[in-house]
């Protein structure tokens, strides 16, 4: 085997691994799409994301955030897709070790929507780690039968975590036709 074939194979297994791992990301993402109203809303559920170490920066007091682009697109068949709707939500907790209690808050677009206080930390994990009702974009910006897809990139930040501060996203995208 020349050095060249052994590149190729090894540039072939690499590849192949990291698009392995992008599926499994992928898989790990629940994205629902609804039409409420006239608003297309967006749920978003990451079951695997609360890892150990994010559980470990909570419980020590850093403040630890979930970022969430979400991107309303449509397909093109003969141009780049184009975004149609755009929303930041950013999700966060801090953890008070005196009096055992989660602050949380959400943030769309960098405005405050929603604020918490619990002791629960099971509801303090949901709230990271799932978006519930968001709503992206009226419905008459949207065109009759036509194929549309929302596409989420989620990241964790716990301060201090890794010297480029953001931790290995997760994306996911589910698709629908936009029927009145």
């Amino acid at each position: 085997m020349t050095r060249s074939t052994i590149l190729r194979s090894l540039l072939a297994i690499a590849v192949a691994g990291a698009a392995g791992t992008a599926l499994r990301a992928a898989d790990a993402m629940r994205i629902v799409p609804l039409v409420d109203h006239e608003t297309l809303i967006v749920s978003v559920e990451l079951p695997d994301a609360y890892t150990d170490d994010v559980k470990e920066a909570v419980s020590s007091g850093l403040r630890t955030s979930f970022t969430y682009d979400v991107d309303l697109r449509m397909k093109a068949t003969v141009w780049f897709d184009r975004t149609v709707a755009s929303e930041v939500v950013t999700t966060s907790d801090q953890y008070d070790n005196l009096t055992m209690r989660h602050s949380l808050s959400r943030t769309i677009d960098g405005h405050v929507d929603e604020t918490l206080v619990t002791e629960d930390a099971g509801i303090a994990k949901r709230w990271l780690t799932s978006l519930t009702r968001v709503p992206l974009c009226k419905t008459s910006r949207l065109d009759q039968s036509r194929d549309y897809y929302v596409r989420i990139s989620a990241r964790a930040r716990p301060h201090g975590g890794s010297i480029l501060g953001w931790a290995n996203p997760i994306t996911g995208a589910a698709k629908f036709t936009f029927v009145p």
